[in-house]
């Protein structure tokens, strides 16, 4: 949470964009940080990660909803302090590079991280879902 305003920052992976944007297994579980007042956030990579999904297997018109929900949020771009951090975090944790650098996000925001992938168990600050 954040001390000012005590709502709670969070970044949701892209599991979890694709899981309530889909309405697949896990999108009831989602869907209470979707639907709160949390502060989400994006980073670019989820932009990529998650459209590249929906425009492959579903039809364009479910990318755009994913655009246009996503794009309501504060979208977060790789800087050099998050790309030098989400380095460690790959070897520390065995993340790949799109994992990595949406963990080094949501730390350098003092985020917790929302996501079903298993990739991330054991990562601090991760909520596994």
């Amino acid at each position: 949470m954040t001390e000012t305003t005590g709502i709670e920052t969070v970044v949701i992976d892209s599991s979890g964009w694709l899981e309530y944007i889909t309405g697949d297994t896990k999108a009831d579980l989602f869907a209470p940080y979707f639907e709160s007042d949390a502060r989400i956030l994006v980073p670019v990579v989820v932009l990529y990660e998650v459209r590249k999904v929906l425009l492959r297997s579903f039809p364009e018109t479910m990318a755009d909803v994913f655009q246009s929900n996503a794009l309501r949020h504060e979208v977060i771009n790789i800087d050099e302090y998050i790309a030098m951090s989400a380095a460690t975090l790959s070897l520390r944790y065995n993340l790949a590079m799109a994992d990595a650098l949406i963990c080094a996000t949501a730390q350098q925001y003092g985020a917790r991280l929302i996501t079903s992938d298993a990739h991330f168990n054991g990562v601090p600050g991760v909520t596994l879902l």
